[in-house]
């Protein structure tokens, strides 16, 4: 399998200047870290009064270095350096403003990402990043200095010049041989680009390279602090998401498999459940006699391409998802499979759904209970960025070890991913929040919401506005408390119930952890019920028709009278 390979060098002096402003540094992590974040490299300059500019500069670079790699693995890369640039912006803005002497510190800063075959770049400031391919130089980035032949060095953006900051983001594909070079204006501006692709091109080695760019700009009178961070891209990966997908989509969709049949070591014992998607085999692992659970596509499904695409989304989400209330994947090595399926840890037990088939009844405090493990498992994958979109009884798996698991993120999404999905293709019609049959996109209300659905139905084994059919468009006045079905139910849990179905977004839990608390107070702190919803909220329709209908009435009423009279 390609893995991404690059040797990086860097070169940094101070010159003519008492100090080093700049700083740089890069992180190459092994294994499944850089296929899933990359490697990641970063050059800042810093600016500002006595050590303010160096203290900018190294906090921004040993910053993005450090808090990128903790990001979750399933955010975009953009979205998470985003996130970190913002903070390390928030805290040299503030340092600054704190100290007196440091008034004014702040920093340019070019970061780079490689990950599989792409290059992701991060850019505020005047430090710039190059691209060295087939012999021509390229800049990927844009100064942000001003326009005035007087101030082309004055900048209009960095790191900690302001409250709020505005980063370029862009992205590109990387392929072997490219080299890539991230510099300060002490190389960049003394060198000139035609001079900064020779000595790219003279200098394979990046160690050598970056030291004759940082030579280089000296002897060409630099008077400035001078960095140069240079990576050669040596061979590229192929490990992200969109590659596992397209190799996904030329493996073969296996047979449909009986007990005792083989694939690529795996034994098949039992079909433990069927969708109109998908299988579901208890297996055991051969070589080592593990029982594990396999998944894979209806026959049926052999060319249909999102299918696929669903299947091994499914996986990345799923092999992300470290926690106990989930099902843990297994590694298969992609060499290993000779069809499109993937294997997680097998669990003794049965869905809530089964549970309810089979006429078990669920107290209260079962149901609480029920409520506090999944909010839990909620709560981890929220906090991923990922949202279920498809929360039952049916995918929810209470283990003879008595762990509440979360099932089938067939439909899971990432919430900041910037892609459109269409919600009316996701759910059980009547677990899904208005908002989705609307047309919105799934949220964390809308899996609070099934979740509060879930535990509504495990007790009464209806919904809170009626079963709502495949298509319908329901209209949703104000939910039925469950304790017209069971009486028996107290008080704080309706409340908490109501609460978690409320139509509108608005007046649901706004967190799985606020919710989680409730749930875990309960009869102690109990919520307060909430309010009905106003006729002319619910239905103003309704409303001003029967405000048409009673003047109507009126007027007849009064036409009469005056005849009479």
């Amino acid at each position: 399998m390609p893995v991404l390979e690059v040797h990086v060098g860097k070169a940094s002096a101070p010159g003519p200047r008492p100090r080093n402003e700049d700083y740089c540094g890069f992180s190459t992590p092994n294994g499944e870290e850089r296929s899933t974040k990359g490697i990641l490299l970063a050059v800042a300059d810093g600016v500002g009064g006595q050590a303010g500019g160096r203290e900018a500069s190294e906090a921004a670079v040993r910053g993005v270095l450090s808090d990128y790699y903790a990001t979750p693995d399933t955010w975009e890369i953009s979205f998470a350096l985003d996130k970190v640039v913002d903070a390390i912006n928030g805290w040299v803005h503030s340092h600054s403003a704190a100290h007196r002497e440091l008034a004014g510190m702040a920093t340019t800063l070019s970061a780079l990402v490689l990950r599989g075959q792409r290059y992701h770049i991060a850019h505020v400031g005047d430090t710039r990043v190059y691209r060295l391919r087939d012999g021509t130089l390229e800049r990927l980035t844009t100064d942000h200095v001003w326009d005035a032949p007087e101030m082309q060095h004055v900048l209009k953006r960095a790191v900690g010049l302001d409250r709020h900051i505005a980063v370029d983001y862009s992205d590109g594909e990387a392929k072997p041989g490219d080299v890539f070079l991230l510099a300060s204006d002490g190389v960049w501006n003394p060198l000139g680009d035609a001079s900064i692709a020779n000595l790219l091109i003279e200098h394979r080695e990046p160690q050598a390279a970056a030291q004759a760019l940082v030579s280089g700009a000296f002897a060409a009178n630099g008077q400035d602090n001078a960095t140069a961070l240079v990576v050669r891209v040596d061979s590229v990966g192929d490990e992200r998401l969109t590659d596992a997908i397209s190799r996904g989509q030329s493996l073969p969709i296996p047979p449909r498999l009986k007990p005792g049949h083989r694939l690529d070591g795996f034994e098949v014992l039992q079909l433990r459940h069927e969708s109109r998607a998908t299988l579901l085999y208890k297996v055991r692992d051969i070589p080592t006699g593990q029982l594990c659970a396999l998944k894979t596509l209806q026959p049926a499904l052999a060319d249909d391409a999102a299918s696929r695409e669903s299947l091994l989304n499914e996986e990345w989400l799923a092999k992300r998802l470290v926690a106990s209330r989930f099902p843990q994947v297994l590694p298969v090595p992609m060499e290993r499979r000779s069809a499109l399926y993937y294997v997680m840890t097998y669990h003794e037990g049965e869905t809530l759904q089964q549970k309810l088939d089979r006429g078990h009844h669920f107290p209260s405090a079962d149901v609480a209970w029920v409520g506090i493990n999944l909010l839990k498992g909620l709560g981890a994958l929220h906090r991923l960025h990922v949202v279920h979109r498809d929360i039952k009884p049916a995918n929810l798996h209470l283990g003879e070890d008595g762990q509440l698991r979360i099932l089938d993120l067939g439909v899971a999404s990432n919430v900041e991913d910037g892609k459109s999905v269409d919600s009316r293709a996701a759910g059980t019609p009547s677990f899904m929040a208005p908002e989705m049959l609307s047309g919105e996109p799934a949220s964390v209300a809308s899996d609070l919401y099934a979740a509060g659905v879930t535990l509504y139905h495990l007790l009464t084994r209806r919904y809170p506005y009626g079963e709502v059919e495949p298509f319908q468009h329901p209209r949703f006045g104000d939910p039925t408390p469950p304790t017209r079905y069971r009486p028996d139910i107290p008080q704080w849990l309706e409340n908490i119930l109501l609460k978690a179905v409320a139509r509108d977004k608005e007046g649901r839990f706004e967190t799985a952890e606020e919710m989680l608390l409730a749930l875990e107070h309960g009869e102690a702190r109990p919520l307060n019920r909430p309010r009905p919803t106003p006729l002319a909220s619910r239905n103003p329709v309704l409303l001003w028709q029967g405000i048409a209908a009673l003047a109507i009435l009126l007027n007849i009423l009064l036409a009469y009278l005056l005849i009479i009279g």
